[in-house]
């Protein structure tokens, strides 16, 4: 009985020391963590150029496009251009079969020339009966008589005239000629066929340098695009950049040259048009090549920049958070603790958020070590890591990402020296 008592007596002294070791303990992880506030990267908001850029969906146009068709009903007997390739405006295109052209060619010459000989004689005869009216013989009867077969015959030389006009002509269009420069397409009928106005396209052939780009854009875009750049010049200051099916974008920079004067009214869209240099593309050692890079009919992305870049209120865009309630930033407040504070986003690229409300130029933002930090707990600040901020600093080039509203895209501009 007594071990019994001795063995509980030995447990309860053991139980109380260890209540005595968690209470020491306890009040020792709450010192440490109370003298050990989180680490978090902080950067002031700064305001920094940025130009905007609208993103709509286009197609390349070509200026000039011409379907060449026979003048006159012939045999094709050759064809001259390599499917294709560029022409030049005057090249030889087809040659279509000339002897029966030429042969009537010949014969109303031949007439021409025999109603010249009788109109000759007329003339002769007018000036006979003219010369009898100052005698006894003459007579005005005979005169006038000579004069209107003198004029009867100088109007059918004109008209014979005209038909060998006309056969001179219709043998021209025997050589089927390029109207225009440009690429022309392939042959919708070979050597040997019989050709006619009826007969449809020969060929097509489209100009390449420029190109026009066409997109439809709603007209409440339009109305916001007109507001930006009323200062900057108008709509012939947007500069109209285009990004191809492959995703690059391309190197040569257009003018918006055209706005419709019709809405549609189905989509509620008004078209509006470009022109961009097409140039011939080079090789590696700059020796000219053959191809363009815009094609007729092509499918592109088309993106307008403002003529003025403007001043936004920018932060690191893994600065922002989001929850049901929209998006927000922790900053840091009084006393070196956390605030949580609700912001509006603007136009921002994958790196850059651009805040429209609830963020002043010179404010503190935590950057990183966001998942550590609760509003209103002690933190302890540090500059930001060398990457977030060159994230900040260097243009975003080709980075330009959806925006939330309207799919309007930006592209940053470094201004620093």
């Amino acid at each position: 009985m007594k071990v019994a008592q001795k063995a509980i007596s030995w447990i309860t002294a053991i139980i109380a020391l260890g209540l005595a070791a968690l209470s020491t303990i306890a009040p020792a992880e709450a010192q440490v963590g109370q003298a050990r506030p989180p680490a978090v990267g902080v950067m002031e908001a700064v305001r920094r150029p940025i130009t905007e850029s609208n993103d709509f969906m286009g197609r390349i146009e070509s200026p000039h496009r011409v379907s060449v068709v026979a003048r006159v009903t012939a045999f094709l007997e050759k064809r001259y251009y390599i499917e294709g390739s560029e022409v030049k405006a005057g090249d030889l295109l087809y040659q279509l079969e000339r002897g029966p052209f030429e042969a009537d060619l010949a014969a109303k010459k031949a007439q021409v020339a025999q109603l010249q000989a009788m109109l000759t004689d007329a003339r002769l005869t007018t000036d006979r009966a003219r010369t009898l009216l100052g005698g006894p013989a003459g007579q005005q009867s005979t005169y006038d008589a000579a004069l209107a077969n003198q004029q009867s015959l100088e109007a059918q030389v004109q008209a014979a005239q005209a038909q060998v006009d006309l056969s001179r002509i219709n043998l021209d269009y025997t050589e089927v000629r390029s109207p225009i420069d440009g690429q022309i397409g392939r042959t919708a009928v070979s050597e040997g066929n019989v050709v006619s106005p009826g007969s449809g396209a020969l060929t097509t052939i489209v100009s390449q340098d420029p190109m026009y780009v066409t997109f439809p854009v709603s007209v409440r875009e339009v109305l916001a695009l007109r507001d930006r750049s009323v200062i900057g010049g108008g709509f012939k200051a947007v500069v109209i950049r285009i990004r191809l099916p492959d995703g690059r974008v391309y190197d040569q920079v257009g003018k918006l040259d055209f706005v419709n004067n019709t809405i549609a009214q189905n989509t509620d869209t008004i078209m509006l048009r470009g022109t961009i240099p097409n140039p011939v593309l080079k090789d590696k050692s700059g020796d000219p090549l053959t191809e363009r890079e815009l094609t007729d009919n092509e499918f592109v992305s088309v993106l307008l920049e403002g003529a003025e870049p403007v001043e936004v209120v920018a932060i690191p865009r893994s600065a922002v958070m989001s929850d049901q309630q929209g998006d927000y930033v922790f900053l840091l407040g009084a006393d070196d603790k956390v605030e949580q504070r609700r912001i509006q986003l603007g136009q921002s690229t994958p790196t850059v958020a651009s805040v429209t409300s609830g963020l002043s130029p010179g404010e503190k933002v935590i950057v990183e070590g966001l998942q550590r930090v609760r509003p209103g707990q002690p933190v302890s600040p540090g500059p930001a890591s060398a990457l977030v901020q060159s994230s900040m600093k260097s243009p975003v080039e080709g980075e330009m990402s959806r925006a939330s509203n309207r799919g309007i895209r930006l592209k940053s501009v470094d201004l620093t020296p």
